[in-house]
């Protein structure tokens, strides 16, 4: 443990945090004689996670408003506490500072991912797309007949100059497309031309066949543009088929984004096609999805003339997944995961015998284990386990690994994996004693004792 009289000013003044731990006394008042050890919470300046039962009441917002104010204040985005209050109120209160090398928990007052090396990133957010250099525009791409079929349709629309798309290509980097320069030619797509009128905005984005970006909205969605939470961004991979008309990337330096679907899904322009896609072809990247990007259309033409183009879709064949999940719905056996494309492989809740790590031993991919409490045999073979960058554990398992001096030294993040009601402190000395072996900085206590 860590403690320090003053991490954050103003956050650690009991009388700050009062209204809160009254809200929790009072909400778990029936049952305080029977409760063992501190409750714990977390609030940030997007809302918060507090161990109550039932809704909140009023009082309680107010209560954790207060705490946000402070926080907005600061500058500080989130913060977890325990608290240990007795029935006579006296109460025992412990802040955990955010540290830069850790991520918040989502949902709990546990720390999320830790960030072992400084501006590391995870492997699918470093891989760039093939190169296509004989990809060719789909027969059906025809800027004339996409432009005159617009301008059928928005006779009154006011169009970009050439002098503002020269600037978005300045701006972005690479020329635009000729197709999505026709667009542009005839809607530069700009509230203020409809008149602020959604219903007007409506009918142009019905027009184009989604809601249209202006020229200054454009931009690349390469691996920058789509953040992910290490934790979820190491269990995936990039992953194109022989025959896919996508690459299964994270971004691209060629998918110019110029559009949305109406749920927040994007479109994109995709110059860097895969092995069977068209340049120029028009794909979707999911909002749900963390990774890669769907066909739409083979051509703007087609998307703005509602033609259905030859559809490619992906088959994969019989290739084996660089993602492995052994649990007791999926594979049966670590050995049924092993192949040398394996780059990620989850255990998850298992009813048999814990597995051995033998049969990945050696794998030339493995970059990623995630382990549920109990599922391994023997967490000292992950010794063996020489290219993992981010590894995932209970904290049973990670106890083994410290206590051996076997903890991975390649790795780049870590995270321990929490289950149950398990105790917050416990949990924040072990990410401490990880973050320790990379020189990190700790998640900090800060002690603060008063009377409810």
């Amino acid at each position: 443990m860590v403690d320090r009289d003053d991490p954050v000013p103003s956050l650690n003044d009991f009388a700050t945090w009062a209204p809160v731990l009254r809200l929790l006394r009072d909400n778990h008042a029936d049952g305080q004689a029977a409760r063992t050890g501190p409750v714990a919470g977390s609030i940030g300046r997007d809302g918060w996670s507090l161990p109550l039962r039932g809704r909140m009441p009023e009082s309680g917002r107010a209560a954790a408003e207060r705490v946000r104010s402070v926080l907005a204040d600061t500058g500080v985005e989130e913060i977890a506490f325990t608290a240990d209050i007795s029935q006579s109120g006296r109460t025992e209160l412990r802040l955990l500072a955010p540290s830069p090398a850790v991520d918040p928990g989502i949902g709990t007052p546990h720390p999320g991912a830790l960030r072992l090396v400084e501006g590391a990133l995870p492997q699918p957010w470093r891989v760039l797309p093939d190169p296509a250099p004989g990809a060719v525009p789909a027969p059906s791409a025809d800027p004339e007949l996409l432009e005159r079929t617009l301008r059928e349709r928005l006779p009154d629309a006011i169009g970009a100059t050439e002098a503002e798309i020269a600037a978005a290509e300045a701006r972005l980097g690479v020329p635009l497309p000729e197709e999505l320069k026709a667009i542009y030619r005839v809607t530069r797509s700009r509230w203020e031309d409809w008149g602020d009128d959604y219903e007007v905005a409506t009918r142009y984005w019905t027009a184009v066949g989604c809601e249209l970006l202006g020229l200054d909205d454009l931009y690349i969605a390469d691996a920058e543009s789509r953040p992910c939470r290490w934790e979820f961004a190491a269990m995936e991979a990039v992953d194109t088929a022989p025959d896919a008309a996508v690459q299964g990337v994270v971004g691209s330096p060629g998918w110019i984004a110029f559009g949305d679907n109406g749920g927040g899904d994007r479109l994109a322009v995709d110059l860097t096609p895969g092995p069977a896609g068209h340049l120029g072809q028009v794909v979707i990247l999911s909002h749900e999805e963390n990774i890669g990007a769907s066909l739409v259309a083979d051509s703007l033409t087609d998307l703005v003339t509602n033609r259905r183009g030859e559809r490619r879709w992906r088959s994969g064949g019989d290739r084996p997944s660089p993602v492995a999940y052994v649990n007791i719905r999926s594979l049966p056996s670590i050995e049924a995961a092993a192949h040398p494309g394996l780059e990620v492989l989850l255990l998850g809740v298992w009813d048999a015998p814990p597995l051995s790590l033998a049969p990945v031993i050696g794998l030339p991919r493995l970059r990623t284990l995630s382990a549920y409490p109990g599922t391994l045999a023997d967490p000292l073979e992950i010794a063996g386990l020489t290219g993992l960058e981010f590894l995932e554990l209970g904290s049973d398992d990670w106890r083994v690994l410290l206590d051996a001096g076997a903890v991975p030294r390649g790795l780049s993040a870590a995270a321990v994996l929490v289950r149950g009601t398990q105790d917050v402190l416990s949990t924040v000395s072990l990410a401490n004693e990880i973050l320790a072996l990379w020189n990190r900085p700790p998640i900090i206590q800060t002690v603060l004792e008063g009377e409810l």
